[in-house]
């Protein structure tokens, strides 16, 4: 089960390499092209994988596939991992390339936020408020399968369902109408939810790039950096 959320948006693996100085542990000399496409380590690739197949799963049966909204959910869906993992294997050579293929999969996943808030809004269906309880379940349950996140939704409708929740906590049974309803409002609300941590995530990712690039610069200059070295000390 993957740690995507332990101890708030912390443990990003992957954005920053780190070397350090003495006598025992001397600096390597910079390579021309870094260590670079480990991007299913990163866990904004994770989640946003646990996105794609948690959004084939609800257009599957909740979106008619006649649909042009099927279609532009899971293509949003899909690039916003493929784009991650794309500007993953480019940042050996393009670091400008890694930071516009992060940044388009953030937009990506936005844009399949907007559709599932849209779905809610257009069937009446509840969007979670921020404090909603059963964010912070999900969050903590820390799901890593689409089939965990089905589990997690059947859970929850089964609790709304015994307390009254889709009738607004009134202590009476909610009707068969209401609790059929509940299925397509907690699950679009949990993809909602997993959307949020992907983008958060991300949005961390694209920070740490743009000034690993700032402070660094991308191939060229580290080609001129490296050709200055060698000519300076010969090669080692």
């Amino acid at each position: 089960m993957c740690r995507w959320f332990a101890g708030g948006l912390t443990g990003l693996t992957g954005l920053t390499g780190w070397t350090w100085e003495g006598e025992n542990n001397p600096v390597e000399p910079e390579p021309l092209i870094p260590k670079h496409g480990g991007y299913r380590k990163l866990k904004s690739f994770q989640i946003a994988q646990l996105c794609y197949d948690v959004t084939v799963r609800f257009c599957g049966r909740y979106i008619s596939p006649r649909s042009r909204t099927h279609d532009q959910m899971v293509q949003a869906a899909r690039s916003g991992v493929q784009n991650i993992a794309e500007g993953s294997k480019a940042s050996g050579t393009s670091k400008k390339t890694e930071l516009k293929l992060t940044n388009v999969a953030r937009a990506s996943l936005e844009e399949l936020r907007l559709d599932y808030e849209d779905f809610l809004r257009h069937r009446g269906l509840a969007l979670w408020p921020e404090g909603d309880p059963r964010r912070r379940a999900l969050v903590a349950r820390r799901c890593s399968t689409a089939d965990a996140v089905a589990e997690w939704v059947r859970e929850v409708h089964g609790l709304d369902g015994r307390d009254g929740h889709d009738g607004q906590h009134s202590g009476k049974a909610p009707s068969m109408k209401s609790t059929q309803s509940t299925f397509p409002e907690i699950a679009a609300n949990a993809a909602l939810v997993l959307i949020g941590v992907a983008c958060a995530l991300l949005d961390r990712q694209i920070e740490a790039q743009a000034a690993a690039f700032t402070e660094e610069g991308g191939f060229t200059e580290r080609l001129h950096r490296i050709r200055t070295e060698r000519r300076k000390h010969g090669p080692r």
